[in-house]
């Protein structure tokens, strides 16, 4: 995930998120390797996943998109303008737009404008001396949540949207594990961390079967059982 940074001094580059459920899951299976989960601090705004601004400097966010907007409404159709007016109501009480309330078809307009209060973004007036707790802000934020794999000995954390069907979290993985999808083995790491190890989790029946309509939860660990398309 690219952050872009607003009216903060913080230090641009990739830094590694320091998750305590890996680290946990780490200890109690000892993968021969760890995939940490890394996040990258730009001054890109454009092409930044996310938006951390100083309260000072948010109006550099919210004017350039007042005047996309402004620009739209001067070729809008009727029925579009009162949603850009809408719009740029919001913006000039200093809301993202992201926290606008708009329908899917609402959105879809608004993401073809390139508008930058549409990403998660997270306005504040000093930083918290943690940095961990800053990532993890955004995170909540941006409605994101991580689940795990432990495959060939490699563990490894991934980062979704909430409410991602589990194929779509097995796309993330490989296009090969989507593509031939069987079913999958989970358990939520507040399951695993009560056990010894997964063979003992199995044993409790701590482990469950679920198909392609499965919603992965935060936390959850996914083995993928699929089958090669030719």
């Amino acid at each position: 995930m690219k952050i872009a940074v607003l009216g903060f001094d913080l230090p641009l580059g990739k830094i590694k998120y320091q998750d305590s459920r890996l680290l946990a899951i780490e200890k109690k299976s000892s993968p021969k390797k760890t995939h940490p989960f890394f996040v990258e601090f730009v001054s890109d705004l454009k092409s930044a996943d996310a938006v951390v601004s100083s309260k000072d400097r948010s109006l550099d966010l919210f004017i350039p998109d007042l005047e996309r907007i402004e620009k739209r409404l001067t070729s809008a159709e009727e029925a579009e303008k009162d949603f850009l007016k809408r719009c740029c109501e919001i913006l000039e009480k200093e809301v993202p737009l992201r926290e606008g309330g708009f329908s899917p078809q609402e959105l879809t307009l608004l993401r073809n404008l390139g508008l930058l209060t549409l990403k998660p973004t997270l306005i504040l007036e000093t930083l918290p001396q943690d940095l961990n707790q800053l990532i993890v802000q955004v995170f909540n934020k941006a409605g994101v949540i991580f689940f795990y794999t432990l495959a060939k000995l490699e563990l490894k954390s991934w980062l979704i949207e909430a409410d991602t069907p589990i194929v779509k979290a097995a796309e993330k993985i490989h296009s090969d594990l989507a593509k031939g999808f069987i079913k999958a083995e989970v358990i939520n790491f507040d399951d695993f961390i009560k056990v010894h190890n997964l063979e003992e989790a199995k044993t409790k029946g701590l482990v469950k079967v679920v198909g392609k309509d499965y919603i992965v939860k935060d936390g959850d660990i996914l083995e993928i059982k699929f089958k090669v398309q030719k």
